[in-house]
């Protein structure tokens, strides 16, 4: 995938901003449909929350990390990388969602939550904002970024905030389809 950097930025603030209003709509519900579950083994609303924040807990300090640390400097046109482009796919919400297995401690399955988790959520999203207005003036593709399951497979900048911004935007379609059946 070959694509203007300005164009990316600009399509995953979009994206960003659109989670934002989602999850803020989750305020109105109680408690208790937001701990609401189709089956014991599925996640619950704030489940999917949670999930989402553990995975920000490492993303955005690896991004700001490596954005600060890097001196290179906007490039035009981002092209990603194969993993990248490849992980970053994946994660794109489908008409029917396939289940993925999560790593252990990244999955939040009865976990006792509350709505702090949607502020935690809604506060991610807009550092992921502060960082994608830094990222307008860095090489998305000269910066590599760790991935969360492993230190030595790295990924461009670029590919990196699709994946991330992707799952995102994944779970909380997820999370509206769990409201949705909510009875």
């Amino acid at each position: 995938m070959k694509i203007a950097s300005k164009d990316l930025l600009q399509d995953l603030v979009e994206r960003t901003r659109k989670n934002i209003n989602e999850a803020e709509k989750y305020n109105q519900l109680s408690i208790e449909k937001l701990n609401w579950k189709n089956t014991p083994e599925s996640w619950s609303i704030l489940e999917c929350l949670e999930h989402l924040n553990l995975y920000g807990d490492y993303y955005l300090p690896e991004i700001e990390d490596r954005m600060l640390r890097s001196k290179r400097k906007n490039a035009s046109v981002f092209k990603s990388g194969l993993l990248g482009n490849y992980f970053a796919k994946s994660m794109l919400p489908k008409e029917k969602l396939n289940k993925m297995k999560t790593f252990k401690d990244k999955n939040p399955i009865n976990s006792d939550l509350d709505k702090k988790c949607i502020d935690r959520f809604i506060a991610q999203q807009h550092k992921t904002l502060e960082l994608l207005d830094i990222a307008r003036n860095k090489d998305l593709s000269k910066i590599k970024t760790s991935i969360s399951i492993s230190k030595w497979i790295k990924l461009k900048l670029g590919d990196t905030f699709r994946v991330l911004i992707y799952h995102n935007q994944r779970h909380i379609v997820q999370c509206n389809r769990i409201a949705n059946s909510y009875s």
